[in-house]
């Protein structure tokens, strides 16, 4: 994380050149000084359009509710205080704008120098989309059963991310009750979301319950769980993802995966219409640790497809000097994977090969090689050393 944060004014370096003089959002208390911090918190129910010029610290939940806009500039920072009830959530009816450029992308992390995994909550949208189920059937955020996600509308349109980083997401409530780095509820495909970065959180680096959002070029390093999670029929394209896992790093959960796709809801409604379909083009996995072969610092699985969910993955590569159970599992005690789901990996990994967990029910596996993953270069405004 150093590495992308040295590479470009940050949230320190900014600070260090900043006297605080004044609060409030412009200036009020005295024109003649610029404000240079100010607090993202609350509800936020018109529009609302940040200022790159100023540093924002969240000190609490910040909801953009039905009819609400948030608007976010290119160049902005963001930091959140610690605390599983700092984050950004757009509930139904919502947008976010964040329109970051790769020279000036918008940077959401810790409020100190020495984060860790799970500081902050993270980004969550609830869209309109569509989810596994009977015809507008709604979920509801862990956060509040009273924050709905789901319906109709598969083009529901909840804004754009462009050129964003989420740093040091993931905070937990308990055991069960914890953040993503991005969580998107129902999404639908209107919604725009390329060009993001989400390194060390806690649990997922990107979570998809249902909905119909296309997302493309997607950075995740050091996710403590699932580098890229699909639940409850989520039914689009991933393209152009990267996952990492940098030397040294070791997950506290007991399944971390590559991918981990449902098709519904915890496996909890194999009979519902509208399961898991989705699509991921060009992935790549990179496990850059020491080889072990203990199942507590290995991945458990690359991929793991399961309980009704059909994917189409192509152009997928696993590569590094780490350890993986399996390459790829369609198995479950809840069902596995749908028929007509089939994967396209190269293993190179220079350890002892992964297996494929029972190869007769993998018949739409194909391990193959030559296969060239996710490109590096559409990630060069990170700063990330590959």
């Amino acid at each position: 994380m150093k590495k992308f944060f040295l590479s470009m004014m940050t949230c320190a370096a900014l600070l260090t050149a900043i006297t605080l003089t004044s609060c409030g959002e412009s200036g009020e208390d005295n024109p003649d000084v610029p404000v240079t911090e100010d607090v993202l918190v609350g509800s936020i129910t018109d529009t609302k359009t940040l200022d790159a010029n100023v540093t924002y610290t969240i000190t609490g939940a910040v909801t953009i509710e039905d009819g609400g806009v948030l608007n976010i500039p290119a160049g902005t920072q963001i930091k959140a205080k610690k605390g599983f009830n700092n984050y950004i959530l757009v509930l139904q009816g919502g947008k976010i704008f964040a329109r970051g450029t790769a020279a000036a992308p918008i940077v959401m992390t810790a409020d100190i120098d020495n984060a860790t995994q799970g500081h902050w909550g993270g980004l969550i949208i609830n869209g309109k989309a569509p989810l596994a189920g009977p015809p507008g059937t709604t979920g509801s955020t862990e956060i509040h059963t009273a924050h709905l996600y789901g319906g109709n509308n598969p083009a529901d349109n909840s804004g754009e991310l462009s050129y964003v980083v989420l740093a040091y997401t993931g905070a937990r409530s308990n055991a069960d009750v914890e953040h993503n780095g991005l969580t998107l509820n129902g999404v639908g495909s209107g919604t725009k979301i390329e060009n993001i970065y989400i390194p060390n959180g806690a649990d997922d680096g990107i979570e998809f319950f249902g909905g119909s959002v296309n997302v493309k070029n997607l950075l995740v390093v050091n996710s403590d769980d699932d580098m890229f999670d699909f639940t409850q029929g989520y039914v689009g394209t991933l393209e152009n993802c990267y996952g990492i896992w940098e030397a040294g790093f070791v997950s506290s959960e007991s399944d971390p995966r590559g991918i981990e796709a449902d098709g519904n809801h915890d496996g909890n409604f194999p009979d519902h219409p509208g399961q898991s379909n989705f699509t991921v083009k060009n992935m790549t996995i990179d496990l850059r640790l020491a080889h072990n072969t203990s199942k507590e610092t290995q991945m458990q699985d690359a991929i793991k497809i399961r309980r009704g969910a059909k994917a189409t993955i192509t152009n997928a590569l696993i590569k590094g000097t780490g350890s993986v159970g399996d390459l790829v599992d369609l198995t479950d005690g809840k069902g596995g994977a749908a028929a007509g789901t089939t994967i396209s990996i190269t293993n190179s990994l220079t350890t002892a090969p992964a297996r494929l967990k029972n190869p007769e029910d993998a018949a739409g596996v194909s391990v193959v090689a030559g296969n060239a993953g996710c490109p590096t270069d559409i990630f060069a405004w990170t700063g990330y050393n590959f």
